[in-house]
């Protein structure tokens, strides 16, 4: 609306402005004559023509004329060139030129003409021919745009105000040297507290801390004006992407401050008796973090890291037994891997976490006192005779009975109390020594077995006369005295 106001008075300063020209251009000559008393040289009257852009109705750009016209009608102009005809046309009597077609300044800012003068009489020009040029002027019919989009940029969370973000540049296609109409001024539509852009630059900076926990992208829009922001002016606009990038302002965190874990007293070491798990708001390298257990309790358990998951794997150290102890309680701790100098001030503390570890009570096999046994026996005792006792005793907590036997034994038997007795005399002079293998056996758990050798030796007894090993015979002679030797 404001734009239309100030058309009318533009136009009239175009208007006027070959006449304007002209008048100086008639004092010149004036002076030329008055300066050196000569004839007054005789020529083309005009000057540089202006037509604005975009007018939709036909415009009279100026007038031609030969200073030797005096208005008698006896002269015809022609207007020759690219446009001529078409584009503008001449009043052949007084010289007038109109534009008649709708210009666009920015497609071709200038035309290159050629002026004729006529003696209607003689048909002969009365003027060389002259060239001139018409030049489009400006009016502010385009907005700015915006010609690389789309925008996008990263800067760290955290990052200082004041900090360079990105620089965004529109382009205004009117005349850059006709007013203000490519002047471009820049304002934030979208962005604000925390970014902010400067005005003619386009520059956009931080202008408030931002943390990516909170919020990790921004989209800013900016307007760019032309005309320096005054009324009348046209506007772009475009989108910014801003991305935040981690920075390793937050440890890792235990959510819970117990964790319940339990291991068999079978497992061996190396098991894996179960995990723990950390929080980090951090993202990739800044989240990586290391698991560890205090000094006081790291020697039956231990904690490694899982560089996938980032779950604390809690290791069996040294083999348990429920007997002897059946609950433990350990305290682990996190810290991150990588960690900025500048960023310790976040990581001054570990956090920490109790870890309570049951022992469960497996049903192991009956053990026996000792790992074998050496028993005495004296041959020829009768069937049932004591030989020795073994004992076994379910370690379990539960306390199973247990049963014995003997393994492929036809001399020996063995009772629910373990003692060996005789099913037969024994011999030592057959047998010296028997290896037997005595199994005990869980009353209430069958699959629980256990085995022991005992050794038992058979001691000799008197229960032989002495043998000669072979027949003798004997002679006499019939003669022989008393005293005298036998002959074998």
């Amino acid at each position: 609306m404001k734009c239309c106001l100030l058309l009318p008075f533009m136009l009239g300063i175009l208007l006027l402005w070959p006449y304007l020209t002209a008048t100086e251009h008639s004092k010149t000559e004036v002076k030329q004559s008055e300066g050196f008393h000569s004839r007054v040289k005789r020529g083309w009257v005009w000057n540089q023509f202006f037509v604005p852009e975009e007018m939709n109705t036909i415009y009279r750009v100026g007038r031609l004329r030969s200073d030797l016209d005096n208005g008698n009608n006896s002269f015809m102009y022609k207007l020759l060139g690219a446009g001529a005809g078409s584009i503008f046309t001449i009043d052949d009597r007084t010289g007038d030129i109109y534009a008649v077609q709708k210009l666009d300044r920015e497609e071709q800012s200038l035309y290159i003409l050629r002026a004729q003068v006529i003696d209607i009489t003689t048909g002969r020009a009365v003027e060389p021919e002259s060239e001139f040029v018409i030049r489009v002027s400006d009016i502010n019919d385009n907005e700015p745009k915006f010609l690389d989009e789309p925008y996008e940029a990263i800067v760290p969370e955290m990052s200082p105000e004041g900090m360079f973000v990105i620089q965004v540049t529109a382009n205004d296609a009117d005349d850059p040297s006709f007013g203000n109409n490519a002047r471009l001024l820049y304002s934030l539509l979208q962005g604000q507290p925390y970014f902010s852009i400067e005005p003619t630059t386009g520059v956009i900076r931080i202008s408030s801390k931002m943390d990516r926990e909170l919020q990790d992208e921004y989209w800013v829009i900016i307007q760019a004006k032309d005309m320096i922001g005054q009324p009348g002016a046209l506007s772009g606009t475009t989108s910014v992407l801003i991305k935040l990038s981690d920075v390793n302002d937050n440890k890792p965190i235990f959510k819970e401050s117990l964790h319940r874990l339990s291991v068999s007293e079978s497992a061996p070491t190396g098991t894996s008796i179960g995990t723990i798990m950390a929080y980090d708001n951090d993202i990739g390298e800044n989240a990586e973090m290391d698991y560890s257990i205090e000094e006081d309790d790291s020697q039956t358990f231990d904690i490694i890291t899982n560089n996938e998951t980032q779950e604390g794997i809690v290791i069996l150290k040294k083999k348990v037994d429920f007997e002897n102890q059946n609950q433990y309680g350990i305290r682990a701790k996190v810290k991150n891997r990588h960690v900025d100098d500048q960023l310790m001030k976040y990581h001054t503390e570990a956090s920490t976490t109790f870890i309570k570890i049951q022992v469960e009570d497996d049903d192991e096999p009956p053990v026996f006192l000792l790992p074998y046994y050496v028993f005495e026996v004296f041959e020829e005792h009768p069937h049932g005779s004591f030989v020795g006792m073994v004992s076994a005793t379910d370690p379990d907590h539960k306390k199973s009975p247990i049963r014995y036997s003997i393994t492929r034994s036809k001399m020996f038997n063995i009772d629910d109390n373990g003692t060996i007795t005789t099913t037969n005399p024994l011999d030592r002079e057959i047998n010296a020594w028997y290896n037997l293998s005595i199994t005990a056996t869980e009353k209430y758990n069958v699959q629980q077995v256990s085995s022991v050798p005992v050794y038992v030796q058979v001691l000799n007894i008197n229960d032989h006369a002495p043998e000669f090993s072979q027949y003798y015979e004997t002679y006499v002679c019939e003669n022989a005295g008393s005293g005298q030797g036998l002959f074998f």
